[in-house]
């Protein structure tokens, strides 16, 4: 395991105190973060962006309203990601509310079309005879794809928040954060943000022109559709800016109080978490994965499906399969996980760690190198790109960086240095997609690292663990950790508060076969805390030591009715 440097934030104190009602401590906290006030934890809908500031989203909101009163045909263009599957259900729910006759999705399988709006997505969405295409979640860079679409005379609006490139499709309305020229102040909206402004602007457009007056139909509140938007949002781990932390907040609170779709609470359930009492992080380590799992492995339509049913016991059968679908994931990264563990620990062996580090092997599932690249990306504290092969020699790659890398920035100076060698690349400041020759792995894998080591210093590649300090002994209470807990939603670029100190190690035991669970000793009081760290490393767990030092997060356990305090363990290093 690689050794961490831990490192304090430091804080001014001289700060204006919020009420009361937050200690110090967490006062401490939401400062750091960038909090000012009371007032910005309220996460009210009315403190929600405006959507006229976002470039386009008006020309798209017109053109869908024409589509809908025409009664024309209208197909969405998804993504085989979470954030795909929630922006492509939001969008078939709303259009359906508002009227829409039918709307349809196709989400290109990853194995045989690859990402976007190919010319091979639209030959297929040709057969469906849209009036007008939509994409979800992906479109920016589909240049081609778009001219074909419309070259068949389709209407094409491309919805997207991913980084365009130099140049952008020849679309009828383009709806993205990021697009040149747009003012709109979250450019971190995940794409089912995207979507939910959207709707919300069609269904402005359409009681504008009385529309649902005249057919009779009730104006759908958009506030139903939030528990999609805090799943998609949560999922593509975007940067949890104030507005998209109104979004998650206001989408939780949906949730708890049961008035989710059938299928998120279904795959809360089965994945052993309590809706009523469900965090941010819930989403993402139990919800997202199960949905992800049949992008990669199978179909997405499987887990569109699931978030679409209106019933409990149909979502319940979906959710089951995506289960076992996760599990075949889980089991498949686990084979994959070993094997570039040994090419990782020759390299280690045998010559100084590259700065960027590839791995590629032919035998590895396409659908996990993204889950395999961000583990190996936080073993080695590397950025680091998994290949897989793909078909007519090329193979494609999955990017993860490390903070002080934009690594998709990387590849486009790869791009410009050697223009043959990437057939094609995307994505954001921490995760990207590329496909090259598998004949270029080498000369690719060469070009990489010196890109990296160019862009990086040896400082940033350090791994760091930025805490908020020690706890005093009257910080360790269940009041406390429910603060915290009721003070997010916490989440990227808004992390959840963690914690650093030496405690005394009175019990140490391995339980579920790779969990430590710990009893430690607060060592300013007489405090016995539980702890646990999940898949601890055990060839050097448990052990002799009889002190540690800790990085945790303040974590409520509830078993069987019971409510304990535990330190949930993100680090630990033994003092002998």
């Amino acid at each position: 395991m690689i050794k961490k440097h831990i490192k304090q934030r430091q804080v001014d104190v001289s700060f204006a105190p919020f009420s009361q009602r937050y200690p110090l401590t967490l006062q401490k906290i939401l400062y750091s973060r960038g909090v000012r006030s009371d007032e910005e934890l309220g996460y009210r809908l009315h403190s929600l962006l405006r959507p006229e500031p976002l470039k386009g989203v008006k020309m798209a909101a017109v053109l869908l309203a024409n589509a809908i009163e025409a009664g024309e045909r209208i197909l969405i263009v998804g993504d085989f990601d979470a954030d795909g599957a929630t922006s492509t259900t939001l969008g078939i729910l709303a259009l359906t509310a508002m009227g829409a006759i039918d709307p349809e999705y196709l989400v290109p399988n990853r194995f045989e079309y690859g990402y976007g709006l190919t010319p091979e997505i639209v030959e297929v969405a040709e057969q469906r005879k849209p009036d007008l295409l939509m994409t979800v979640d992906n479109g920016i860079s589909s240049i081609d794809g778009v001219a074909a679409a419309k070259s068949l005379g389709m209407t094409v609006v491309v919805t997207d928040h991913h980084l365009p490139g130099d140049e952008t499709p020849n679309a009828d309305a383009i709806v993205n954060p990021n697009q040149r020229g747009c003012e709109f102040l979250s450019k971190s909206m995940a794409g089912v943000g995207v979507v939910f402004y959207l709707m919300s602007a069609l269904r402005a457009e359409l009681s504008a022109r009385k529309w649902f007056t005249a057919q009779h139909i009730k104006e759908p509140k958009m506030a139903d559709y939030l528990d999609l938007v805090a799943l998609g949002t949560v999922a593509d781990v975007v940067s949890l800016d104030a507005n998209n932390r109104v979004l998650v907040y206001q989408g939780i609170q949906r949730i708890r109080a049961g008035l989710a779709r059938p299928g998120i609470l279904e795959l809360l359930t089965i994945g052993g978490r309590d809706y009523t009492q469900i965090k941010a992080s819930d989403l993402g380590f139990v919800v997202g994965p199960r949905l992800n799992a049949a992008g990669r492995l199978d179909d997405m339509s499987v887990g569109i499906e699931c978030l679409l049913s209106e019933s409990n016991i149909h979502a319940r059968s979906i959710a089951q399969k995506l289960d076992q679908l996760n599990r075949e994931r889980k089991s498949i990264e686990s084979d994959m996980k070993a094997q570039a563990e040994f090419v990782l620990q020759d390299l280690l062996e045998e010559t100084n760690l590259p700065n960027g580090v590839c791995f590629y092997d032919p035998e590895w599932h396409q659908g996990v190198i993204g889950i395999l690249a961000s583990r190996m990306k936080d073993k080695c504290y590397r950025p680091v790109i998994a290949f897989a092969r793909a078909d007519g020699g090329v193979i494609k790659g999955s990017a993860r960086s490390i903070p002080g890398l934009h690594i998709r920035d990387a590849l486009d100076v790869i791009a410009k240095r050697s223009p043959d060698l990437l057939s094609k690349f995307g994505g954001h400041a921490m995760a990207a997609g590329m496909s090259i020759q598998e004949e270029d792995y080498s000369r690719f894998s060469k070009a990489f690292d010196e890109v990296v080591t160019e862009l990086v210093s040896e400082d940033q590649l350090e791994a760091r663990i930025v805490t908020d300090g020690h706890l005093s002994p009257e910080d360790f209470s269940l009041s406390f950790a429910e603060l915290i807990r009721n003070s997010g939603p916490w989440g990227q670029n808004f992390p959840e508060p963690i914690f650093d100190g030496e405690f005394e190690i009175l019990q140490q035991r391995i339980v579920g076969e790779k969990h430590l669970k710990l009893l430690v000793k607060e060592p300013q009081s007489d405090l016995l805390l539980d702890a646990i760290a999940f898949f601890t490393d055990l060839d050097e767990w448990p052990n002799s030591a009889q002190r540690a030092r800790l990085v945790y997060k303040l974590e409520i356990n509830e078993f069987r009715g019971q409510r304990n305090l535990q330190l949930l363990v993100d680090y630990i290093e033994a003092i002998h």
